[in-house]
């Protein structure tokens, strides 16, 4: 089973492929860990009927990343590849004397999975841990993570949060020294009104 970040890499799956998984995992071997434009040219020349179900998902996976996530095909590279066996389907050919032979296709999973290299992943960590929520996928959560560090770095050096600390200290002090004020004027009125009466 294979492990992604949802932030940093697009996967693409294909199910239930005319192939062996042992003649799939020859081709995928050769690839995994390569950048896609390598792999796309590696994919059209190597000579096994593998190649073409495999580059059309490596195709398919680079167009979900450019079109869903907004990635650059420059910057993907194969980042996992596997292949698990699927169902095999079974036939019976005729022979003679009423015999029948067994036939069996096999099939196989393949699973690519693509990885931006230029995203870096602890701001994406950073993000998950601070709670924020995505509301729209398509824009770069890492150009939203700098603007939001640029502004809180222009209101710092405008003294836009330096104002309202001092001004939250201010009026704690204020509100202190009121109330101690206040208390203390309620026990000397009532010091006088006392002298009064006597």
């Amino acid at each position: 089973m294979i492990k992604r970040d949802p932030d940093v890499e697009v996967y693409a799956l294909g199910q239930h492929i005319c192939m062996s998984a042992h003649k799939a995992r020859r081709v995928i071997d050769q690839i995994r860990g390569r950048s896609y434009e390598e792999t796309l040219m590696i994919l059209e020349l190597m000579p096994y009927r593998a190649c073409y179900p495999i580059f059309k998902l490596v195709y398919s996976a680079a167009a979900n990343a450019s079109h869903n996530m907004g990635f650059k095909e420059t910057d993907l590279i194969i980042s996992q590849a596997e292949v698990n066996e699927g169902t095999i389907v079974k036939k019976l050919k005729p022979r003679a004397r009423g015999r029948s032979y067994p036939i069996k296709r096999p099939t196989c999973h393949i699973t690519i999975v693509l990885k931006d290299t230029s995203k870096d992943e602890k701001y994406y960590i950073w993000l998950r841990k601070s709670g924020w929520v995505y509301k729209d996928k398509y824009t770069d959560v890492r150009e939203r993570y700098l603007c939001m560090i640029e502004r809180d770095k222009l209101e710092w050096a405008n003294g836009v949060f330096r104002e309202r600390y001092l001004c939250m200290i201010e009026q704690d002090k204020l509100e202190w020294a009121n109330g101690e004020s206040l208390e203390w004027a309620n026990e000397e009125s009532e010091d006088e009104d006392v002298w009064d009466k006597k």
